[in-house]
């Protein structure tokens, strides 16, 4: 019995010790994974460190206040670089992976470190989660385990370019550290800025371990160059340096452009006020984040917890930075509930000779799956939507332009790659008119407390004078450089240089300038093309002169407008050619207008005699070509001879109107041929001096050579001149005589020539386009639209005309020097108006005379056309009537036979009364008087004389 009751306790001591072993070993399995370490590395003394560590430590205590139900939890590890660098970060991440295990590092700060770090965790497959390097070289292609939750810097850059462009800029200076994360963005930018126009002469490199003289050297330097605008790509620490120093050396002035990246722009409203006032008027770029309640209310608890934290250091404001660090755990943390954690260890890697400490690293069991669940984490965040699929942070769509004024960041607008720069966030951009020239920004207070946009770049008044090339022209009036053999000082004079010298008073700033002589390079008989190209090489700064516009000169130099005419045209003799041809009074008209004028006058005339037949006009007696004569001699002298129908009188008045004007317009067309024809030139046509074989002429070392050469001309038949005086002896010889028939030059040069050989010589042309005379400065450079400003206002006024008349002379003294055009025979087409009123009113003279005449004789027309009677017989009746011969002025009669049919009763005519119808009778002797009414409207007619 007792046996049995102690082998009952001892069965049911064994039995506990074993329940509650099993449940200690559950409690310790499930503690222990419950756990996931992470480490964070970050630079305690830097502010943007001491910001990340307080959003860290927030977000995980705000994710398990949220989510109090997961059983996998977040250890965090904390290691501080101290700003050592790349050495000492990846000294802390080993520490992290060695000492700790951890399973994910989140950090470090900067670009260069975070290329170390990565390269540790993608060798131990631990994530890295950086949301502070931002160089656009960091790629996850090579490191997988490489996590940016942060943006690239090269999103920005096409904002930046768009406002650069927007101002109008076109030269500007970037002004970056020596780190990785300073060179990273230099070569986006400069794509960017290509794109929209602009340039970058220099680009001005600072350690980040300079020193404030070493960063005001730097200063200076940028201060003896023209560009004035600035982008500032740097970290607080080195920023801050530079705006303090160049506030102290004048740089912070109205003439001055300074552009902040999104490094200290995202974080200017913690900079110290000393800072923030040696940076007042610059501009900045950043990252706009969209407001919400949940960032209202966290942004109220991060100043309070940010002011426990560092009681010592001044109020600091929340930045893009630190959301995207709040988001970071966030996303770890999810992704660590959602991985199984079953007991995470590191496995040892094989071990090779002559390894690194790195080498021998374990390799994380959990990495590879939290990795996965971390890429799969997508939610909408404090930063806006969190997304690291791409193993960075999606792009941002909208970036904010900032203006600081007064120690405060003051937002002036936003852009968009869809919409540009805009205003407001609510503004119809489509509504946008783009009349205004300027951004639709709000107003820029820029630096030195100023409204007015500065240009952008500025001759410098402390640095080097500009340097402007001249040489002596062919042509002195153009230009003479001449050298002081005592003070060796250069003198220039001439056209071109009244024309810079003029522009330069025009400029709205201040310029200083010396002349420097292609004479001194010892290149005196080199080409122009040689004489421009020291620009592009640094040896000049401008170069002016009789310097044709040219395109192959502006691939490698800009050039300002034209301050010439334009052209080339030809030099020729002119010859006395006073047409003594004896037909020539037939020039003035055409041979079409000859004919029309001959057949409209004999039409004319053949009217008139129709319509002064039909009346008995007295002057229109005998034979046909008698009568016809004397009506086309009524269109040239209707004054003096009688025209009687009314009719006829509107056809000749219309006639002699007609008759008026081609005869005026004859009378000038060959006076004109008589007179301004005397002067010919000699050649009018390049090309036929080209069929011809002539031989044509240009000036040694000037591109017409080529010209000519392109239109066809032999070699041979190419004659070089130094003096422009030979152009003259030449022409005067011809070609034929060892000379030339034309001599082929620029018009510039033309009107020169001429005002010296006034007399016999003339131009032609132009024959071929050109640009004209221009100064030529370095491609992009500010000056050229500034320049071509004051020269389109001295080429519209009378500056242009007195430097002219000084150098060249009276254009209009000279009565040759223009193109003689040949007045040309006038043609049909000139008077066919005139033509179609005579023709027209002769017509319709013709036309109303025949529909008179119908409707007079209907009666008559009536009978005649009319239906026949049907009787039993016709009875024809003859009347003999006498009428005066129209050949002689004698009373001879002659018979006249009229003929009418009629209807009787009878079968043969009688004679007496009674045998004839009393109606038909007296009907056929009304027609009868009314015909001869018709025919003889005189009272004296013949009938009555007869009678």
């Amino acid at each position: 019995m007792m046996d049995t009751a102690a082998r009952a306790r001892i069965t049911l001591w064994w039995s506990l010790f074993l329940f509650l072993g099993l449940s200690f070993a559950q409690t310790a399995a499930e503690g222990e994974a419950g756990t996931l370490k992470v480490g964070a590395v970050l630079n305690m003394r830097s502010l943007l460190g001491k910001m990340s560590r307080t959003s860290i430590l927030m977000a995980m205590e705000d994710f398990y206040a949220v989510h109090r139900d997961y059983a996998t939890k977040l250890v965090l590890h904390i290691r501080d670089s101290n700003g050592g660098g790349n050495i000492q970060a990846a000294s802390a991440a080993i520490d992290l992976l060695e000492n700790h295990h951890v399973q994910a590092i989140i950090g470090p700060e900067k670009s260069a470190e975070a290329t170390f770090v990565s390269d540790i965790g993608n060798n131990s497959q631990v994530p890295v989660i950086s949301f502070t390097a931002t160089n656009p070289a960091l790629s996850s292609a090579n490191v997988p385990y490489f996590l940016r939750a942060t943006l690239s810097d090269a999103a920005q850059v096409n904002s930046i370019a768009a406002l650069i462009k927007a101002f109008g800029w076109r030269e500007v200076v970037p002004i970056y550290e020596d780190t990785d994360y300073g060179r990273g963005i230099v070569p986006y930018l400069v794509d960017a800025l290509q794109e929209f126009g602009a340039s970058m002469p220099y680009r001005s490199v600072i350690a980040q371990s300079a020193s404030s003289d070493q960063v005001e050297q730097e200063l200076y330097k940028l201060m003896t160059m023209q560009t004035r605008v600035y982008i500032v790509h740097m970290l607080p620490t080195t920023g801050s340096i530079l705006f303090k120093r160049a506030k102290e050396i004048g740089m912070m002035t109205e003439a001055y452009v300074w552009i902040l990246t999104d490094g200290i722009a995202n974080v200017v409203n913690s900079l110290s006020p000393s800072v923030l006032d040696a940076m007042d008027g610059a501009l900045g770029v950043r990252f706009h984040v969209p407001r919400s309640k949940e960032l209202d209310d966290f942004t109220a608890r991060w100043n309070k917890r940010y002011r426990q934290d560092y009681p010592d250091d001044s109020l600091s404001q929340l930045s893009i930075y630190s959301l995207w660090g709040y988001d970071a755990v966030w996303a770890l943390a999810q992704a660590a509930a959602k991985v199984r954690m079953t007991s995470p260890t590191f496995q040892k890697q094989q071990y090779r000779k002559n390894s690194t400490c790195v080498g021998t690293l374990g390799v994380s069991t959990v990495g590879p799956k939290l990795l996965d669940a971390i890429l799969q984490c997508k939610f909408r965040g404090l930063s806006g939507d969190f997304d690291l699929r791409n193993r960075q942070q999606l792009q941002f769509s909208t970036f904010q332009i900032i203006n600081v004024v007064r120690r405060e960041s003051k937002e002036i607008g936003y852009w968009t790659a869809k919409q540009g720069i805009f205003r407001n966030l609510n503004q119809d951009v489509s509504a946008h008119t783009y009349l205004n020239p300027m951004p639709d920004l709000n107003p820029v207070v820029w630096p030195g407390q100023t409204h007015i946009v500065p240009k952008g770049w500025q001759i410098p008044t402390n640095g080097k004078k500009l340097r402007v090339g001249v040489r002596t022209s062919g042509y002195p009036e153009f230009m003479k450089v001449q050298r002081d053999p005592v003070t060796n000082a250069i003198t220039a004079t001439g056209y071109a240089i009244d024309v810079f010298e003029e522009a330069i008073k025009k400029l709205p700033y201040a310029v200083p300038y010396e002349y420097v002589s292609f004479d001194a390079l010892g290149v005196n008989y080199g080409s122009y093309n040689d004489f421009v190209y020291q620009v592009p090489l640094g040896v000049y700064d401008a170069a002016i002169g009789d310097i044709t516009i040219r395109h192959n000169r502006t691939s490698y130099a800009d050039f300002t407008l034209p301050y010439t005419e334009s052209g080339v045209a030809m030099i020729v003799p002119v010859k006395d050619d006073t047409n003594k041809n004896t037909w020539i009074f037939l020039k003035p008209l055409t041979g079409d207008l000859w004919f029309a004028s001959i057949a409209f006058l004999i039409y004319t005339g053949i009217v008139i005699w129709l319509l002064e037949r039909r009346i008995r006009n007295a002057e229109l007696t005998g034979s046909f070509f008698h009568q016809l004569g004397t009506a086309i001699y009524f269109s040239f002298f209707a004054d003096r001879e009688r025209v009687e129908s009314i009719l006829a009188r509107l056809v000749v008045v219309v006639w002699v109107f007609v008759l008026l004007v081609i005869t005026s317009s004859y009378t000038a067309n060959l006076s004109s041929m008589l007179t301004v024809q005397k002067l010919q030139p000699t050649e009018t046509d390049v090309h036929e001096l080209l069929k011809r074989g002539e031989y044509v002429g240009y000036r040694t070392s000037s591109y017409v050579r080529e010209l000519l050469e392109q239109l066809g001309f032999e070699r041979s038949k190419i004659r070089a001149y130094t003096n422009p005086d030979d152009f003259a002896d030449a022409l005067d010889k011809g070609s034929k005589n060892g000379g030339i028939a034309a001599a082929i030059h620029e018009v510039p040069y033309i009107k020169l020539f001429l005002a010296k050989h006034c007399k016999g010589y003339t131009m032609v042309g132009p024959i071929y386009k050109s640009e004209g005379f221009g100064f030529a400065f370095p491609k992009r450079s500010p000056v050229v639209d500034d320049f071509s400003r004051a020269i389109l206002k001295i080429t519209e006024g009378d500056a242009i005309i007195q430097i002219e008349k000084k150098w060249i002379g009276d254009e209009h003294a000279c009565k040759n020097d223009e193109t003689i055009i040949s007045p040309s025979s006038l043609d049909f087409k000139s008077f066919l108006g005139l033509f179609l009123v005579t023709g027209v009113a002769s017509t319709s003279a013709l036309l109303i005379t025949l529909v008179m005449f119908l409707y007079k004789n209907k009666h008559k027309m009536g009978i005649n056309i009319g239906p026949r009677n049907q009787t039993d017989s016709r009875t024809r009746s003859r009347f003999r009537h006498t009428a005066p011969n129209d050949s002689d002025d004698h009373t001879c009669q002659k018979e006249i036979e009229i003929s009418t049919e009629h209807t009787s009763s009878c079968s043969e005519v009688q004679t007496s009364s009674d045998s004839e119808p009393q109606g038909t009778s007296n009907s056929f002797a009304a027609h009868a008087k009314s015909e001869a009414d018709i025919l003889h409207p005189s009272p004296l007619s013949p009938y009555t004389r007869d009678a």
